[in-house]
């Protein structure tokens, strides 16, 4: 969730400044300091393809606008990882798009994530490895041709046919 009462650039800058204030030299550069985060913000909303956001409440954001928001601000940290889970729960379809979308492009320059989703034919095109759990236990994993292919797990094999309305 977004924190309300900011816009969106400054969910995005918030934490690299609060960080910014246990550096050394934060009192003599704080303009500059504040200025780099800024920029680097407006950077990540334009990733997310939300430049002309960066004045909007969350309140004033589509869900899939406040959800690739919620990837900027994490971006912003500069993590080694991404965990992700069920990233368009709620949305609906082209909202989902939009953040699917998104993912897409971080997997394209090789950012490690950690997706938990519904979305198979996501996980299939963009996972370099597919874990499939069944009552909290990992019942399949391997390359996503591998999980998806000639699986022969009669769970999975469930579930991918009640996705699609077999029964």
């Amino acid at each position: 969730n977004l924190f309300p009462q900011y816009t969106a650039l400054e969910n995005i800058t918030l934490a690299c400044d609060l960080i910014a204030r246990e550096r050394e030299d934060y009192r003599r550069q704080k303009a500059a300091i504040l200025a780099e985060n800024r920029e680097r913000g407006m950077a990540l909303l334009a990733k997310v393809g939300l430049a002309d956001k960066a004045g909007n409440y969350p309140c004033q954001l589509s869900g899939g606008q406040q959800q690739r928001v919620a990837i900027a601000r994490a971006l912003a940290l500069s993590p080694k990882v991404l965990c992700f889970d069920e990233p368009t729960s709620a949305l609906d379809p082209e909202l989902t798009v939009e953040v699917l979308s998104v993912i897409r492009d971080l997997a394209a320059e090789r950012m490690t994530m950690v997706v938990v989703t519904h979305e198979m034919s996501f996980a299939r095109d963009i996972s370099d490895e597919v874990l499939f759990m069944d009552s909290g236990v990992v019942a399949l994993s391997g390359s996503p041709e591998t999980v998806f292919g000639q699986s022969g797990n009669e769970r999975l094999e469930a579930f991918l046919g009640h996705l699609h309305g077999e029964r």
